[in-house]
């Protein structure tokens, strides 16, 4: 056992509708009698990719004494799953079998090709950033370029995955960058809360790849908006590891 973030499914908001059973790749949820469930704590990662799913808001994130992640548990409970008669997967939870999708290892043929031919053409695409730093951790909550701005926040991997990061996302916006698998989601809650807070902000725009943790940036900025009481319109963009843009809101 051990403190750590775990989801909480509050009974009296769920109606079962099952819309986050799919986005849980450890297989941690179940509808039981009706409600969701989660049927193991060492299955639960902690991440929150059920959040944004939930249209009553049943699923939230606490910190509490809970039995640690087991991910050799997971495997072997999804191959469970995929055994037992008449059970087919979720792609999301098939995937999981070979492991965590952030971290699952793919070769994507071509596009290098493409980007030497692009370059040889003499082609060159000027840089849109118009601030330093851009780090989550390391930008000051009252920087002079969050006021008045349209804000993007996004995961550390969009830039390398999509090749129009300059021109489709950052064009004109003040930025901030952090990966919600790796560092803290609390610490960026209540950094991002205080820069909301000590700006003037138009607009956000929430930019993360299509794997389930890094949805965990959509709980964040939810969490953070809550946090500041600002009513600020927010765009979700996801990416796909293939680097092409898809509308997820």
């Amino acid at each position: 056992m051990s403190v750590r973030k775990i989801i909480k499914i509050d009974e009296e908001k769920c109606d079962g509708c099952g819309l986050c059973i799919p986005q849980c790749a450890e297989g941690a949820l179940q509808i039981i009698n009706g409600k969701a469930r989660l049927i193991e704590e060492k299955f639960c990662d902690g991440l929150g990719a059920c959040l944004g799913q939930c249209p009553q808001e049943a699923i939230t994130i606490e910190e509490r004494e809970a039995e640690v992640f087991d991910e050799t548990a997971v495997h072997d409970h999804l191959l469970q799953m995929e055994k037992s008669e008449g059970s087919q997967l979720h792609p999301e939870v098939q995937t999981r079998l070979d492991g965590c999708p952030s971290a699952m290892v793919l070769q994507i043929k071509g596009k290098g090709k493409q980007f030497s031919e692009h370059f040889r053409e003499g082609l060159k695409t000027p840089s849109n950033l118009g601030q330093w730093p851009i780090q989550l951790k390391l930008v000051p909550t009252n920087a002079p370029y969050f006021q008045e701005a349209d804000l993007l926040i996004v995961a550390d991997c969009i830039p390398f995955a999509y090749a129009d990061f300059h021109r489709d996302l950052l064009n004109g916006k003040a930025v901030v960058v952090g990966c919600p698998k790796l560092d803290d989601p609390a610490f960026y809650v209540e950094k991002l809360s205080r820069i909301l807070i000590e700006s003037s902000m138009k607009s956000i725009t929430t930019a993360h790849m299509e794997v389930p943790c890094c949805f965990g940036l959509v709980n964040i900025v939810q969490e953070a908006l809550r946090k500041s009481s600002k009513n600020i319109p927010v765009e979700e963009v996801t990416i796909t590891i293939g680097g092409e843009r898809k509308e997820a809101t």
